[in-house]
């Protein structure tokens, strides 16, 4: 009996160390393996933009697009478009697709968002309607950035535009209404469905250059490399929220 239970103990210690190593393999092995992810998507990533440039859900944004198979030169992240005024229109994404140009506007939200596409402001409500905060129409304000992208070139006239507006974060699109043809609010998660609709049931757009408008949209991605357009554009913000004019 005594030989039995020592038999047993034995077998039961070796069954137990078994399992730990096997548990370790395991560990290492989704170590390596996510090790393995971050360094394919970072090299996926430079192939469209920077690691550090724009925010982190916009990188995002530009490796899902990767992953759905749209080529990185046709990608175009962080540009910045001058306008007739001397100011510029910052965009968080293009893509020059075949069926058209897309414009992302990308939304950093939690808490329930209410919003008319023809109002200036919406409303994100946070704890149970108890913090209320308003921000400008997103539909809006990527279309002024399409406004700005049209009026670089004649060729973009004959070419449909499309606005993508995609919500990160916990956020949920309560109650909005009026939302105009050719724009599209999505959530992250469900990007490949609009860029499915977009890229295939849609006909193909007509380019005359399509050289011309590589051109153009490389040169306002590389507006984004330059300081002083950088803090010109940040101080044309500040200027119109007009926050230093308010003396408490």
């Amino acid at each position: 009996m005594e030989h039995m239970k020592s038999f047993l103990d034995k077998n039961l210690v070796d069954i137990v160390t078994l399992m730990m190593w096997i548990g370790l393999c395991i560990f290492v092995l989704l170590i390596f393996y996510a090790i393995f992810i971050r360094l394919r998507n970072r090299k996926l990533l430079f192939s469209v933009t920077k690691p550090n440039r724009g925010t982190s859900s916009e990188r995002d944004l530009v490796l899902k697009l990767l992953k759905l198979e749209v080529p990185a030169q046709a990608i175009f992240h962080d540009l910045y478009v001058k306008k007739s005024d001397g100011k510029y229109s910052q965009i968080d994404l293009v893509v020059a697709a075949k069926t058209g140009i897309i414009v992302f506007e990308v939304k950093d939200y939690s808490g329930w968002i209410f919003g008319n596409a023809k109002n200036r402001e919406w409303t994100q409500v946070l704890a149970y309607g108890e913090v209320k905060h308003r921000f400008y129409n997103p539909v809006m304000q990527n279309n002024s950035h399409i406004i700005a992208l049209r009026k670089q070139l004649k060729q973009f006239n004959n070419i449909p535009f499309y606005s993508v507006i995609v919500f990160y974060g916990d956020c949920v699109l309560k109650e909005v209404s009026f939302v105009p043809d050719g724009t599209y609010l999505v959530y992250s998660g469900s990007i490949n469905e609009v860029m499915d609709l977009l890229l295939h049931k849609n006909t193909l757009a007509s380019y005359s250059d399509k050289s011309e408008i590589v051109r153009v949209l490389r040169e306002a991605v590389q507006n984004g490399d330059n300081r002083k357009i950088q803090n010109q554009h940040i101080e044309n913000i500040q200027d119109m929220l007009g926050k230093q004019r308010i003396y408490d």
